[in-house]
């Protein structure tokens, strides 16, 4: 089996795991751990296969892609920048493609990735590249859906809240992975900051509310939509609340090893074209 093959099976695999992952994620928001036991159990005898065709290189090979992946990941994780899944898919990416897979499509003429391999050959990192560089359309997007829904008043009130996220009514917010742009601060009802709320306790009267940006974002869950509804009950909010949506970050993570495998790495070809 030629290693052409061998590359073109693993991506197969690959493929097929990373958009299962992407649909746990997108509904739950988590990806099961066992997943990354039998990503590795499917394609262990491939890469042994890949490992004999090529001798001590791809081992020497397999060692420095693993071992940077794993130490960058690990310091993205432990600085909350990173999800256990998303840093437990790049590693597996890193064992299973220490560089760049060889892939022809038509005869000989045509390979992949189109724009050739960087001269930094660690697959994986290319595709953690890419994954970031294509979160850009997020906001774009989210920009784009705001320009269109709001009416001009909530437009020009707080433009900066445009790209990060959208109103929702807040008879909406349960069972939806979003979270709170903006922390509401009750004040009054007593003489000082959050005295109309103690205890739990609801006391309306004299109160106001000052509203505040979060820039981590507040969680939703039953007490905070309880809350919410008191607020707006009130009259001392509105109906709709701004949230910013929570990113199943493996959906952007396939579409970067998609990306690479086809074009090569997005910062490489940027710097480049920049130079050129």
């Amino acid at each position: 089996m030629g290693t052409k093959m061998i590359d073109l099976l693993k991506m197969v695999l690959c493929i097929a795991f990373l958009l299962y992952s992407c649909r746990t994620d997108l509904r739950e928001r988590m990806v099961p751990n066992e997943l990354w036991g039998v990503v590795f159990a499917a394609t262990l005898p491939l890469v042994i296969a890949d490992a004999l065709a090529e001798g001590a290189c791809y081992l020497l090979q397999t060692a420095i892609s693993v071992v940077s992946v794993y130490a960058f990941v690990y310091v993205l994780f432990r600085l909350n920048a990173f999800g256990g899944a998303d840093a437990k898919a790049l590693i597996a990416l890193a064992f299973i493609f220490p560089v760049f897979p060889d892939l022809g499509v038509i005869g000989s003429w045509c390979e992949l990735p189109l724009t050739g391999v960087p001269p930094v050959n660690i697959f994986a990192f290319s595709v953690l590249v890419n994954a970031v560089l294509l979160t850009v359309v997020v906001p774009l997007g989210l920009l784009a859906y705001n320009l269109c829904t709001l009416a001009i008043p909530e437009i020009v009130e707080k433009p900066w809240y445009l790209p990060v996220g959208y109103r929702c009514e807040i008879a909406n917010l349960k069972g939806r992975h979003v979270r709170l742009i903006e922390e509401y601060l009750c004040e009054g009802g007593g003489g000082g900051e959050g005295d109309g709320e103690r205890d739990g306790e609801w006391d309306g009267e004299g109160v106001v509310v000052r509203r505040r940006f979060s820039k981590g974002g507040d969680n939703i869950d039953d007490s905070a939509i309880k809350r919410l509804e008191r607020l707006a009950s009130e009259g001392l909010i509105e109906d709709r609340v701004w949230v910013t949506p929570g990113l199943p970050f493996m959906i952007p993570i396939t579409l970067g090893f998609a990306s690479a495998a086809i074009y090569g790495d997005l910062m490489f070809q940027g710097v480049m074209l920049f130079l050129m």
